[in-house]
């Protein structure tokens, strides 16, 4: 690039920009999804439970160098960088000047979500990344289909699939801009070197059992709500920050695209907020999940208000001064002003207490996989978290760290009756109580044949159950602090209806690498008429674990 008067002024904005970010990610606390991520680097793998492992790559190398919240942001600042200069290329304005590297950053740094993922370390901050490369070599590839673009591009899709899944919508939506992609060789040729570099992934999944795909898939079908429906535009107001989205659609109504390269543009932004408002009619969707789409909108508005002097004035009379809500933003984040529940707050304080009271002991959680995570990354100590039927699985369950403490003492962080003790340390207020003796059964396989799917309250069901015992150790279904029952579970969305059953012949003890055989008899509760989800669980006073296979049942 010709160092120019504009050129310069590009590079002082990208000066400032990483300085900015540099200084966010120092004073801003970890968010809890980080502290979760940060134990991805700890543990590297070809995947993990939630997402691909570009992550735990990007903390990985931040940790490096610096520690503490550097150590996990360090990267992202880095890479947010490159993400700029490669959609500034994309815009490709040979009439470029000072002004106009100007609006460029307005652009940029307008959308409040890409702000956000200059200096917060999640899988969006590479898949931002990817999104730009991708584009930009897509955009060579137009006019030279030469073999470097080809594996090229294989490349930046691979690096897209191993930021996050929304790489198919990235390339499928490209794809489908430009169909005649189909009939080329060397399109699929990119596809064939992406898929020989995410193999190592693909195996990953299929040795654990495509934990992922049954977690986005199936695990967060919440069923249709309104709600769901109804809160996903306001969402996207957020994230994209109302004024660009609005200057968005306006392009996108009042424009057509110039070339397939602008096409494609167009497919990926509508794509995008389509799907996933189409996703809102399964489950809640997570308001950033579009956010590769920011990469398109900056490019669009930025050509597109060369060509229209009215959203070129609406960029600088009403854009601009939103980045003053940005700035707001960016200082309650820094100055901890923000409440905890945003996932901001002070959680080493929080750790620090329950430390105090655990010492060196395992710390196990119940509920949310955030409270291990922080609890490992501020004390560097040993803790995971029991996942349950009220409460999804996450990485812990692939780590199944509670293995190594079984039968040893350990803290238990939760409010169990009749055990539990309240603690306030400096104000940090929690429940637990210490076991001599931990026992845990989340890793007993239960399964059972249910042959009609249709039951009636009342009716009593006779189930031919296996109990197949994973662990390398046996299970007492006495124990003396956490005894074993066997239920009947019904799950209805949120909400988790658990019946006693009568074994036939009582279990006193599984031992390890051993299956047995009961029938149990169980009656349907009295429970309002409709669609549930039926399994059978072993419950103690930590959870009632997910052990199996769960049918869909009318009631």
């Amino acid at each position: 690039m010709q160092v120019t008067a504009f050129t310069k002024r590009l590079y002082y904005f990208l000066g400032a920009w990483f300085v900015i970010n540099l200084l966010q990610s120092i004073f801003t606390n970890l968010h809890s999804d980080e502290a979760y991520y940060a134990l991805y680097a700890q543990h590297m793998a070809w995947g993990y439970f939630d997402h691909p492992p570009m992550v735990a790559v990007l903390i990985k190398i931040s940790s490096l160098f610096f520690s503490g919240n550097l150590g996990v942001r360090f990267m992202t600042v880095v890479l947010q960088l490159f993400t700029l200069m490669l959609t500034w290329r994309l815009i490709d304005d040979e009439k470029a000047d000072n002004k106009k590297v100007t609006l460029f950053f307005i652009l940029s740094a307008a959308p409040f979500m890409f702000a956000a993922y200059g200096f917060i370390t999640t899988p969006d901050a590479p898949l931002l990344f990817f999104t730009a490369l991708f584009l930009f070599l897509y955009k060579q590839f137009l006019n030279d289909k030469s073999w470097n673009l080809v594996i090229f591009l294989g490349i930046a899709i691979a690096g897209l699939v191993y930021s996050k899944y929304q790489a198919s919508l990235v390339v499928g939506l490209v794809l489908l801009s430009n169909l005649k992609l189909l009939w080329r060789g060397k399109a699929w040729a990119s596809i064939g070197v992406a898929l020989l570099l995410v193999f190592p992934h693909i195996y990953w999944q299929i040795d654990n059992h495509f934990p992922s795909f049954q977690y986005h898939l199936i695990g967060r079908a919440g069923g249709f709500q309104w709600r769901f429906l109804l809160e996903y535009l306001p969402n996207q107001l957020a994230v994209f920050n109302p004024f660009v989205l609005g200057a968005v659609v306006f392009v996108l109504i009042k424009f057509r695209p110039a070339d397939l390269f602008e096409r494609a543009l167009f497919f990926m932004i509508v794509g995008f907020i389509a799907f996933f408002w189409i996703m809102g009619m399964r489950g809640h969707v997570e308001p950033h999940w579009t956010i590769a789409s920011v990469i398109p909108m900056i490019i669009l508005l930025y050509r597109k208000s060369q060509e229209n002097a009215g959203l070129n004035k609406y960029i600088y009379k009403v854009i601009l001064p939103s980045l003053v809500l940005l700035f707001i933003a960016r200082v309650a984040l820094a100055t901890n002003l923000l409440p905890p529940k945003t996932g901001f707050g002070d959680k080493e304080k929080k750790v620090k207490a329950i430390e105090s009271v655990a010492g060196d002991l395992p710390v196990i959680f119940t509920g949310s996989f955030q409270n291990p995570s922080e609890y490992i990354f501020y004390t560097r100590k040993q803790a995971t978290v029991i996942s349950s039927l009220d409460s999804r699985q996450s990485q812990f369950d692939i780590y199944q760290f509670e293995k190594e403490w079984n039968n040893k003492p350990a803290f238990i962080c939760a409010n169990v009756p009749g055990k539990s003790q309240h603690y306030n340390i400096n104000g940090v207020e929690f429940d637990g109580f210490k076991t001599d003796s931990l026992q845990t059964v989340n890793r007993v396989k239960i399964d059972f044949a249910l042959k009609k799917n249709d039951v009636q309250m009342g009716r009593l069901l006779i189930l031919d159950c296996t109990f197949a015992n994973m662990y390398n150790y046996d299970i007492n279904f006495r124990h003396h602090q956490f005894p074993v029952k066997v239920q009947m579970a019904l799950i209805q969305k949120k909400n988790v209806i658990l019946t006693p059953v009568k074994l036939l012949a009582p279990i006193k003890k599984i031992r390890s690498g051993e299956t047995i055989h009961r029938y149990m008899l169980v009656r349907i509760p009295n429970v309002p008429h409709g669609e549930y989800s039926l399994g059978v669980t072993l419950t103690t006073s930590l959870s009632s674990a997910l052990n199996g296979r769960f049918y869909k049942v009318t009631i």
